[in-house]
C-alpha cells in the first residue's frame, strides 16, 4: 500500500495494496472482486448491498471457440463488500447490445429483465440485476456504480446539475432521475456520446458511475470523484446557514438516552409488530442526534428519501415520535394510549399513499407499520424481519440523513416524487424478488434469552435457536466462557444475531441489566429459557444448610426472578411469549442421596404450572423440559455430581453413561442437543397451544412418566 496515496485522501479510504493486486496477475475477474471488496469496505463510498461493479474480458465461446467479449457484473441481491466469484453474472456483450433491436420502450421495460437470461455466457451466473444494461451499454473495461452520500447529496439538491457541471469542470455528465432499467442504460450510452472524454456520470437523485481501463484506474477515479464531492460539502457546512437550521433540542446524556430507549423499545416493537413480528435495532449515532434535534427535522423528515436504495429499506418516510419522557413513568396502558394513536396515524397515512399511487396491477399493500422511528433527544429505532435487516435499515436512514445534510448545505434537498417512490417500492420486479426469497426459518423474528447460556445444555439450546433463525442473548456468570461462546457463534452466524450478558440469576439488578441489553440490542424478548443451575448429590445427613440454600436460590429463586422481569417486558410488547424451564427427571422421581436437588427441581416444575395458569391470558406459554443423565458436554459433571451419583448407585464414574442408558426404555444416552430439540419443539410453533406441560428427554424412565 502506498502511504503517499493513503495520505492523499481525507474523506474516503485508500485501501489498494499493490502487492495484493500484483499477486492476482492479469486475472481481471479477480481484480474486479478485489476492487469491489475494497469499495464495499468503506460505507462512505456505498451502502450495504448498494451499487454494482463490473469488468469486461475476452473469453472463448464454448460453442464456436471464437473470442467473445463478456461482461462480469455483480448479480442481483449481492453486496460488493463481500462479493465472490459465485456472486457474479457473466453475459455476452454482443447479445446485450442486440437487445436494443427488440426494445419496445419504457412501457415494456420490465420484459427486458427476462431477456437478460438469453445473454448469459457463464451458466453458473447469479441472476443478472436490473442495472445490467447500465454497465453493458457503456464501453469501458471496468465500471463502478456506487451510492456515495456525498455525491447523492449533490444529485438530490435543487441545483444539482449546475453544481455537478461547475464542480467537476464538465468531466461528469448528468442524467436526470429515471428508474433503473434498459432505457436508463440507453440514456447513459447517449450521455457518453454527447460528452466525449467524460470520466463519469451522475444520476439525478440516485448515484454515480465512474470507470477506467484497469481495475486500479477505475478505483482511483471513483475515490477522486467522491473525495472532491465530500470536500465540497465540508467547505459548505454552516457557510450560509447552520447545519439543519441549527439545533432546536439538546440531546439527553448518553446514559439517559440508553435508559429511555430500553424502556420504550418493547412498546415500539409491539406496535411495529401489529401485522407481523419484527426485530429491533437502536442507535444514538451523533449524525442521528444532530438531525432529530434540529430545526429542520419537521421540514425534512416528511419529504422522504431520494435514493431508491434508501427507501426500499426504510419506507418512504419515518415516524417522528412525540413522547414527553415523563410519560414513560405511566402504566403499560397509559404508555400505549399515548404512542398507539401515532402508529395508527402512520398506518392510515401509508394506506393513503398506497391508494393515491397504486396501479391496476400493483401488488397488495404491504405492512403499513413504520420501519424507522425517530425520537428527538434520544435516537433512532428501526424494525425489520431480522436483526441484520433492522440494522441495515438504520444505516440506510443515516445515509439519507447525510444526503439531506449535504443537499441543504449547498442548495435545497429534493426528495423523489411520491409516484416515483411508489413505483420503485411496488415495482413488479421487486415483488418478484421478494417472492423468490427463501422461506423464513421457524423461529425467525424471535428474540430469546438463555440463562446458563455458555454451559453444555444452555449453549446447545442457544445454538439450536440460532440455527432456526432466532436472535439470542446468552447469559451466564462465566465471563470467559461467554466470550468464547460468542466468538464461536459469530463465526457461524455473523455478529448480528447473538449477544452476551453477564448476569447472576440471584441479582435482580444484573437480571434487569441483561434484559436492558436485550431490549437495546433486539427491541424486546419472546423466549426465556431458565437453564442456569448447579447440582449437588448428597444423602440427608451430609446435606448442609449451604447446600440446601444454594440449590433453592439458583434453581428456584433464580427461575422466579428471571421470569418475573422477563414477563414485564413481554407484557409491554403484547406479543405473548414462551418461558421454558429446564428442570430434571429428579423432580418427578424419588432417587437416593438427592433430597436438596430433587426438591428444588420439583419446585421448578410446580412454579411452571402456576405461571402457566397465571400468564395464559397474556398468551405467554410456560413449559418444562426435563433432562436426565446428560453427561457429554454438560457442566454439572465437572462438579462433584458425577461422583455423588456414582456413589449412590455403587458404581464407578466411568460406568455412569452406560448405567443411565440401560435404565431407560430406549437404552439411549442423552446429549445436550437432545435437550435443545425438546426446548425447540415448544417454541417452534408446533405446540403453540400447549402450556403447563412437561417434555421428558430422558430416554424413557418409567418412574418419571407424567401421564
Amino acid at each position: 500500500m502506498s502511504s503517499s496515496k493513503t495520505d492523499q485522501y481525507k474523506y474516503v479510504s485508500y485501501l489498494w495494496d499493490d502487492e495484493k493486486a500484483a499477486s492476482l496477475g492479469d486475472d481481471q475477474i479477480a481484480l474486479l472482486l478485489y476492487r469491489s471488496n475494497l469499495l464495499g469496505a468503506d460505507l462512505r463510498l456505498t451502502n450495504y448491498a448498494g451499487g454494482n461493479t463490473s469488468c469486461k474480458t475476452i473469453e472463448k465461446d464454448p460453442l464456436t471457440g471464437k473470442d467473445v467479449e463478456v461482461m462480469w457484473i455483480k448479480g442481483s441481491g449481492g453486496d460488493i463488500g463481500t462479493l465472490t466469484r459465485s456472486g457474479l453474472a457473466g453475459l455476452y456483450q454482443d447479445r446485450l447490445h442486440s437487445l436494443k433491436n427488440i426494445y419496445r420502450g419504457l412501457e415494456f421495460e420490465d420484459e427486458m429483465v427476462e431477456l437478460f437470461n438469453h445473454c448469459i455466457y457463464d451458466l453458473k451466473s447469479k441472476a443478472p440485476s436490473i442495472d445490467t444494461p447500465l454497465h453493458g451499454l457503456l464501453p469501458f473495461k471496468h465500471i463502478d456504480h456506487l451510492h456515495p452520500d456525498a455525491l447523492i447529496a449533490i444529485a438530490a439538491s435543487k441545483e444539482g446539475e449546475a453544481i455537478t457541471k461547475e464542480l467537476f469542470n464538465g468531466e461528469l455528465a448528468w442524467v436526470p432521475w429515471q428508474r433503473p432499467g434498459f432505457d436508463l442504460g440507453l440514456k447513459l450510452e447517449k450521455a457518453l456520446a454527447d460528452n466525449p472524454g467524460i470520466r463519469g456520470i451522475v444520476l439525478g437523485g440516485h448515484g454515480l458511475f465512474t470507470w477506467g481501463d484497469t481495475a486500479y484506474e477505475s478505483y482511483i477515479n471513483t475515490l477522486d470523484t467522491i473525495e472532491k464531492a465530500s470536500e465540497y460539502l465540508a467547505q459548505n457546512y454552516g457557510k450560509t446557514r447552520p447545519v439543519f437550521g441549527g439545533q432546536k433540542l439538546e440531546s439527553e446524556p448518553a446514559e439517559r438516552r440508553a435508559e429511555i430507549a430500553a424502556k420504550l423499545a418493547p412498546y415500539l416493537r409491539g406496535l411495529a409488530s401489529a401485522k407481523q413480528t419484527m426485530v429491533g435495532h437502536f442507535t444514538d449515532d451523533s449524525r442521528v442526534l444532530e438531525f432529530i434535534g434540529s430545526n429542520d427535522l419537521e421540514k425534512l423528515a416528511p419529504l422522504g428519501t431520494s435514493c431508491p436504495d434508501h427507501f426500499l429499506r426504510t419506507k418512504i418516510r419515518p415516524l417522528v415520535l412525540d413522547l414527553p419522557f415523563e410519560k414513560l413513568e405511566g402504566t403499560v396502558q397509559e404508555i400505549l394510549d399515548h404512542i398507539g394513536p401515532q402508529f395508527e396515524a402512520y398506518r392510515v397515512d401509508y394506506q393513503a399513499y398506497y391508494d393515491r399511487c397504486k396501479h391496476d396491477n400493483s401488488p397488495a399493500v404491504r405492512d403499513p407499520n413504520p420501519v424507522i422511528i425517530l425520537l428527538p433527544g434520544v435516537g433512532m429505532f428501526s424494525f425489520a424481519k431480522d436483526k441484520q435487516t433492522a440494522r441495515v435499515a438504520a444505516e440506510f436512514y443515516i445515509n439519507a440523513i447525510n444526503v439531506m445534510k449535504g443537499a441543504e448545505a449547498i442548495s435545497s434537498y429534493v426528495s423523489l416524487p411520491e409516484q416515483e417512490a411508489f413505483d420503485i417500492e411496488y415495482w413488479l420486479l421487486e415483488e418478484a424478488k421478494l417472492q423468490r426469497m427463501p422461506k423464513e426459518k421457524s423461529v425467525s423474528r424471535k428474540v430469546a434469552i438463555v440463562t446458563g447460556g455458555s454451559g453444555g445444555i444452555g449453549k446447545a439450546i442457544a445454538l439450536k435457536f440460532l440455527q432456526e433463525g432466532a436472535c439470542v442473548v446468552i447469559s451466564d456468570i462465566d465471563e470467559k466462557a461467554l466470550a468464547e461462546t460468542k466468538a464461536e457463534f459469530d463465526a457461524a452466524f455473523g455478529k448480528d444475531f447473538s449477544e452476551t450478558a453477564i448476569a447472576n440469576v440471584l441479582d435482580v439488578d444484573q437480571i434487569k441489566g441483561a434484559l436492558t441489553k436485550t431490549k437495546l440490542r433486539f427491541g424486546g424478548v419472546d423466549i426465556v429459557v431458565n437453564c442456569a443451575g448447579l447440582s449437588i448429590s448428597k444423602p440427608l445427613a451430609e446435606t448442609t444448610i449451604k447446600d440446601w440454600d444454594i440449590l433453592q436460590d439458583v434453581l428456584v429463586k433464580g427461575q422466579f426472578l428471571v421470569s418475573q422481569e422477563a414477563v414485564a417486558v413481554m407484557r409491554q410488547q403484547g406479543l405473548g411469549g414462551d418461558i421454558i424451564n429446564i428442570a430434571s427427571k429428579n423432580g418427578l422421581v424419588s432417587g437416593p442421596n438427592n433430597v436438596a436437588y430433587g426438591t428444588a427441581k420439583a419446585a421448578q416444575q410446580h412454579m411452571t404450572r402456576l405461571l402457566a395458569a397465571e400468564l395464559g391470558p397474556d398468551k405467554i406459554r410456560v413449559n418444562v423440559v426435563n433432562p436426565d443423565a446428560v453427561i457429554a458436554g454438560s457442566k454439572i459433571w465437572e462438579s462433584g455430581w458425577a461422583a455423588g451419583r456414582a456413589k449412590a448407585y455403587d458404581i464407578k464414574i466411568e460406568e455412569l453413561p452406560a448405567y443411565y442408558a440401560k435404565r431407560t426404555v430406549l437404552n439411549a444416552e442423552i446429549h445436550t442437543e437432545d435437550i435443545a430439540n425438546g426446548v425447540y419443539i415448544f417454541v417452534s410453533g408446533l405446540l403453540s397451544k400447549s402450556t403447563g406441560n412437561v417434555i421428558n428427554v430422558d430416554g424413557g424412565v418409567p418412574a418419571a412418566f407424567v401421564r
